[in-house]
């Protein structure tokens, strides 16, 4: 099964672009007739025939619309701090896109070596991962935001944050439960500063540890998001 990333769809025929349908006919070789799967990153996943195999803009027709495909009963949001080396935040928005996440945050901490992110290609990557794991749900991916602002907001979910500093910490899979909606943040190369792990845990944010390893950024933020999920199974 391949899946079609289609944001716009809104009628009973959809129209690829040149680069999609190029794909879709030059490299899958679809014929009229055959079968195409769409998703518009909204849950909604189209079981569509292929009507026109034009290369240069190929059109379906929706024989089916499934609403909340896959849908889960809980979510998670990742705040994370992006790495110096942007390749490794990249591969962390891959790998929880594949294990299933809804809402990211970058996060920029006194300890962050980089401030800027670059959305467009960040959520091109979201969109690739979405479809390679045949999801429905685009992942949120929302504006880099400095750390006091995100420590002043009010969250009504689970919070944890993990961190290497010293101090009482209870590993992550203790404190989960089924269907539990969750937040964890996760720090820089350089961990959270002591002020910073200090203000979160005011803010009602429980510190966790994910096992005896120090683990890079994006390792630590792919072991969380997989352990929340495996607690959901």
């Amino acid at each position: 099964m391949q899946f079609f990333y289609t944001p716009d769809i809104s009628d009973n025929t959809y129209t690829f672009s040149k680069e999609e349908s190029r794909h879709c006919i030059k490299v899958l070789r679809k014929k009229v007739g055959d079968g195409i799967h769409l998703v518009d990153g909204k849950g909604n996943l189209y079981h569509t025939t292929l009507i026109d195999d034009d290369p240069k803009g190929c059109t379906v027709e929706v024989k089916q619309k499934e609403v909340d495909f896959n849908k889960r009963n809980y979510r998670i949001h990742m705040v994370v701090s992006p790495t110096k080396n942007n390749d490794r935040f990249e591969w962390f928005l891959e790998k929880v896109t594949e294990l299933g996440v809804d809402e990211i945050t970058p996060i920029i901490c006194q300890n962050s070596e980089r401030k800027v992110i670059k959305a467009e290609r960040l959520n091109k990557i979201l969109v690739a991962a979405m479809k390679q794991s045949l999801k429905a749900y685009l992942p949120q991916l929302n504006e880099a935001v400095s750390w006091k602002d995100f420590i002043e907001k009010k969250f009504n979910t689970e919070r944890f944050i993990a961190h290497c500093g010293e101090g009482s910490k209870t590993p992550l899979k203790q404190w989960l439960k089924p269907q539990q909606d969750v937040m964890i943040l996760i720090g820089p190369e350089g961990d959270f500063s002591d002020t910073e792990v200090i203000e979160a845990m005011s803010s009602g944010f429980v510190p966790v540890s994910l096992g005896k390893s120090r683990l890079r950024t994006e390792t630590a933020a792919v072991a969380a998001c997989h352990t929340i999920n495996l607690t959901n199974e």
